[in-house]
């Protein structure tokens, strides 16, 4: 690892150890939790929970969860209290620590369109491959073989491109699937509206681990460290690289000390990151 890209997460954490208040932005499944084909066990990998209570504990850090799903989905896999602030469905849904809820209404024009979605899901006899969100259709074809992967994505795609195309909607996409969601939900759009929330002088960070989390990477980007989590490295706009899980556990760990301590050790065995060149 060349000494400047090290130096980058050590600076970040520093800087999170003489801060009064620090924010730490996490994706959900991918990144906290493996991918489950049941996403209601889709649990944290082992020991994140009680890293993350403990920061919650230290009253140092405003911890986010920032995810695809419905926010309320999370509450009991997170196993957090109080719980952090979730933001769900892309950012189209918005829990407060206190116990609001924000919602973003739709138009007319983007409910009737998710309609036509499921009609050419129905039509195409592949509604069990979707989760049907607020705001979005995502269908999933992780897990599958290749050959029948590809034959879902073209059969979906053949429907969806035009409606994407022609409505106010976006396709995107990701890792095992493809979703086509409100424009307006955007987690690029939740980063910068948080990151408008605090001093610009607030050490922030964002982990995720998907193409859909690239505009939020983009935003962080200049404000904070963008950290793409993934057992293998792709293109991105992140500074940093992490290997899930023990990258994820070492930093939580590191993270959890500079709340604790005004002084965080840097030596050769803390996390191992990559950043791009």
């Amino acid at each position: 690892m060349k000494p400047n890209h090290k130096r980058q997460v050590d600076s970040l954490l520093s800087a999170v150890a003489r801060a009064p208040q620090s924010l730490l932005m996490l994706d959900y499944d991918g990144t906290l939790a493996p991918f489950h084909r049941d996403p209601k066990q889709a649990f944290p990998y082992p020991g994140f929970s009680s890293l993350l209570q403990q920061i919650v504990n230290s009253g140092r850090t405003r911890l986010i969860i920032i995810s695809g799903r419905d926010a309320n989905e999370l509450i009991p896999l997170l196993n957090i209290s109080p719980r952090p602030e979730l933001w769900g469905l892309h950012g189209l849904q918005r829990l407060k620590t206190d116990g609001s809820v924000e919602l973003s209404p739709m138009d007319p024009t983007t409910l009737s369109t998710l309609g036509a979605a499921e009609d050419w899901l129905r039509y195409q006899h592949l509604e069990h491959t979707a989760e049907f969100k607020t705001g979005s259709i995502a269908v999933h074809w992780r897990g599958l073989d290749e050959c029948d992967a590809e034959a879902i994505r073209g059969r979906v795609l053949m429907g969806w491109t035009p409606l994407a195309k022609y409505t106010p909607l976006d396709l995107l996409e990701f890792d095992g699937g493809v979703e086509i969601r409100a424009h307006n939900s955007n987690k690029g759009n939740v980063i910068l509206k948080i990151l408008s929330e605090v001093n610009a002088e607030t050490p922030a960070v964002y982990l995720a681990d998907d193409t859909t989390d690239e505009q939020a990477f983009q935003g962080v980007n200049g404000r904070g460290l963008s950290v793409l989590v993934r057992p293998r490295w792709r293109r991105t706009a992140a500074q940093v690289w992490f290997i899930p899980p023990d990258d994820v556990r070492n930093f939580l760990s590191r993270w959890l000390q500079a709340c604790q301590d005004q002084n965080v050790l840097s030596d050769d065995n803390h996390t191992s990151v990559e950043i791009n060149a």
